[in-house]
Parts: C-alpha cells; sequence; structure tokens
C-alpha cells in the first residue's frame, strides 16, 4: 500500500517500510533503495581509504616519489569520509527525531 502526498511536482507516493532482513522497496523512479545506495557510499569510502592507504605506504616504502598523487588521495578520502560523518550525523537527528513524536 502506498500513500500519495502532495509535493511541489504533484502527488508523491510513500512507499511502506520494509521489515529488517526483507529486499528494499524500489523508489518511484524505479532506482535503488536507500539501504543499497548506503551500503553503495559505504563501500566507495572504503575503497579511498584502502587506495590512500596503499598509497601512503608506497610513499614509505619508496616506490613512489609523487607526493601530490599520495596527498590527494589522503584528501580525498578524508573528504569522503567527513561527508560521510554529516550524513550519519543527520540521520542520527533524524532518528531522536522521530523518536520524541508522540503517537
Amino acid at each position: 500500500m502506498t500513500i500519495p502526498i502532495q509535493g511541489p511536482g504533484g502527488s508523491v507516493p510513500i512507499l511502506p517500510v520494509q521489515p529488517a532482513g526483507s529486499t528494499p522497496a524500489v523508489g518511484v523512479a524505479g532506482g535503488k533503495g536507500f539501504r543499497q545506495v548506503l551500503m553503495d557510499n559505504l563501500n566507495e569510502v572504503n575503497r579511498l581509504q584502502q587506495e590512500a592507504d596503499q598509497k601512503v605506504q608506497a610513499l614509505y616504502r619508496g616506490d613512489t616519489n609523487n607526493v601530490a598523487e599520495v596527498f590527494a588521495a589522503v584528501n580525498k578520502a578524508g573528504v569522503a569520509f567527513d561527508l560521510l560523518m554529516e550524513i550519519r550525523n543527520k540521520m542520527v537527528e533524524a532518528y531522536q527525531e522521530i523518536q520524541q513524536m508522540r503517537v
């Protein structure tokens, strides 16, 4: 069952909440579910962290002398992690607000 709500672009259906461990609902446009998007982004941040670590290790070993490339990889991983932490903080805030709602 979907519940239509009136949004700026017209009526938008609200999809039902799926139980834990079940297949996530597909979005309105047929895209990925929220869980899959979140997991993809977590995996990407992890990949960037591992890539940066490998480049730092290569610099320590003397396998590369391209400090700019290492610095760029570390900064890219840092920015991705900072963004991930901000998203986490917003999700925790939203969860706490939902907990405080009276039914």
